[in-house]
Parts: structure tokens; sequence; C-alpha cells
């Protein structure tokens, strides 16, 4: 059997879609619940307004990451079907235009004019319409939006997420709520960098560094704003 039946490669693309939503509402919930927990108990607040800031936080942040979600992939979404149409309706009114336009395209890219028409011919025979998304528009079924998956990934992810500082605040006692929910949620986000960085292939220090930093920063700016306004009142 030749090297080309038995070679196999492992690429991650395909989970760009899915992976940057469940990224995104994991990291959201992590960060903005533990930043509420933090705020509020720096605030002298008693356990159970702390307990009660954070479920509130869960839920809101679930609907708000679902809502949120939905609208901006539909906004891309309709994008892409707008530009379908219009490719749709070019290759049936001038079709040796689009012939010629995917034929430039392939030239850019390195093949000579004999083969990059020829290349062209074949493609828009086989699929006309797929050839000229993938290669002028950069748009396939990997990256094609999906608002409806978006959605329920970044809403589940996010009460996920958020249900970790949520439980560490329960856990805690009442004077040392700020340290442990800022620490377990420091350690629960490196833990999320490591994931994300696995599934998507990318590096592990970078990645836990990144998620790890900005919560810290998040969580110090409301456990700061959280006293002021507890010395306040």
């Amino acid at each position: 059997m030749s090297r080309l039946h038995t070679h196999r490669e492992h690429h991650v693309v395909a989970r760009i879609g899915w992976l940057r939503a469940a990224m995104l509402g994991a990291n959201d919930g992590i960060v903005s619940t533990a930043s509420l927990i933090v705020g509020v108990a720096a605030a002298a607040a008693d356990k159970n307004a702390i307990l009660v800031a954070g479920v509130a936080g869960l839920i809101a942040g679930s609907m708000s990451m679902a809502a949120g979600e939905y609208v901006s992939v539909s906004s891309q979404s309709d994008t892409e079907k707008a530009d379908i149409a219009r490719e749709t309706r070019e290759l049936s009114e001038d079709p040796a235009a689009e012939h010629g336009e995917l034929t430039r395209i392939y030239e850019e890219r390195g093949l000579e004019p004999a083969l990059a028409r020829t290349v062209a011919e074949q493609l828009m025979k086989k699929d006309a319409l797929r050839a000229h998304l993938r290669d002028e528009l950069g748009i396939s079924e990997v990256t094609r939006a999906r608002p409806i998956q978006a959605a329920l990934t970044s809403a589940a992810t996010f009460a996920v997420g958020a249900s970790f500082p949520l439980l560490a605040a329960f856990a805690a006692p009442l004077n040392a709520v700020e340290l442990v929910v800022a620490i377990a949620s420091l350690v629960f986000l490196a833990l999320l960098g490591g994931i994300g960085a696995g599934a998507g292939g990318a590096g592990l220090a970078k990645a836990v560094w990144r998620v790890t930093f900005w919560g810290a920063l998040a969580m110090a700016v409301t456990a700061g704003i959280g006293r002021l306004f507890g010395a306040i009142v």
C-alpha cells in the first residue's frame, strides 16, 4: 500500500465555530461571575447577598451570551446568504466572466495561466457555486456561520464556567470568600486555557497566560470598586 493511502492528517480547523463560542462562554462565565462575587464580597456584603448575586450573574449572563451570540452570528449568516445569492445570480448571468475571475485567482496563487484556466473550468463543471464560494469568497462548510449552535454553546459553557466560582463562594467562609474565589477562578481559567489550547492545537503557555492575566485584572478592578463603595456605605 502506498504512503498516499496510509498517511493520515489531523486538522482542528473544523472545530473553529463551536470552539470559539465555547471558549468565549466559559471564559466569560468564570471571569464575570467571579468578578461579581469578589466585588460584592469586597463591599462587605453577607453570604446570602454574595450567593444571590452569583446566581443572578449566572442566569443573566447565560441568557445574554445566548442572545448576543445568536444576533452577531446571525448577522454573519445573513451576509453569507446575500453573497451566495449574488454569486449564484452572477454565475447564471455571465458564466464566462466568472470563469475568468476564478482563473485570475488561481494565477495569483501561483498556477500557470493555461493550468489556471483548466483548473477553473474543471471545478466549475463539477460545482461552480461551491468553487466560487470557497476560492473567491472564502466561504466553506467548515467556516459557515451557525447562529443556533453558537448561541447554545455559549449559553451552556457560560453556565458551566460561572458555576465554578459560585461553588467556591458557597464553600468558602464569609471572611475568605474574596481570596478563595479569586484563587479558585484563576486555577479554573488556567485549566480552561489549557483545554482550549489542546482542543485548538495551539501553544499551552500563551493560552494559559492570556486567560489568567485578564481574569486577574478583572477581579482586581471589581474588588477595588467593591471596597470603595463598601467604605462609602
